[in-house]
């Protein structure tokens, strides 16, 4: 009875807003790694939650993030929608050196760039000062590599999104988001499913795809 009671005390003190945010989180997760369109619009839907919910927690990089998540979000479903006429799927690819070497340095510049700006700009915008500005910043250039690998479908999306969702788990637990957090840790072992869904369509496609 301990354990229900406890439950429902920390049902009740979880933001609705947040809830929905982490429900559109984790279906369209889910549809994404079933290689489904339909993970597009609802992405769309739970990052414009989260553009609000994460402007209150003062994670300001993880809400420029959510802004950049749905610009690209509106790419990625117009990109997996290209060929749905002929019924022939995007298909999947695998990461080249070049792009590995770029999205290294991506992630190196953009993060001490991105916290010092964070660090910066919160007394001239009259912001509160940012939560974990470098840990958040370099999660955030992380995340804006892996979403660029997803919306083109590059296998390897899914292994960034692994190491960047367990970081994010302890941030969002310290940050008090504990249904967010507890969404982040959902997302590790979808991503995980992900990654080998989307290895064996690389493998049963055509050598010229």
């Amino acid at each position: 009875m301990q354990i229900i009671h406890a439950l429902q005390q920390w049902w009740a003190n979880q933001s609705l807003l947040e809830i929905v945010g982490v429900i559109t989180g984790l279906l369209c997760v889910i549809l994404a790694a079933l290689n489904n369109i339909w993970n597009w619009p609802i992405a769309i839907i739970s990052v414009g939650i989260y553009i609000f919910i994460f402007m209150q927690s003062r994670l300001y990089a993880d809400m420029g993030l959510q802004i950049y998540f749905l610009v690209t979000n509106i790419y990625g479903w117009y990109f997996w929608s290209r060929n749905t006429v002929t019924e022939i799927k995007i298909p999947v690819k695998l990461i080249t050196g070049k792009q590995t070497i770029i999205s290294v340095l991506i992630i190196a510049v953009a993060t001490p760039s991105l916290g010092f700006l964070l660090i910066k700009l919160s007394p001239i915008l009259h912001y509160q000062p940012a939560s974990y500005p470098y840990l958040d910043s370099f999660c955030t250039a992380c995340s804006l590599v892996a979403q660029v690998f997803l919306t083109r479908k590059i296998l390897e999306n899914w292994l960034i999104w692994i190491f960047v969702d367990i970081i994010y788990v302890g941030v969002y637990i310290f940050k008090g988001l504990d249904a967010t957090a507890f969404m982040y840790a959902i997302y590790v072992p979808i991503a995980l499913l992900g990654y080998i869904d989307w290895r064996k369509d690389y493998k049963k496609q055509p050598i010229s795809a």
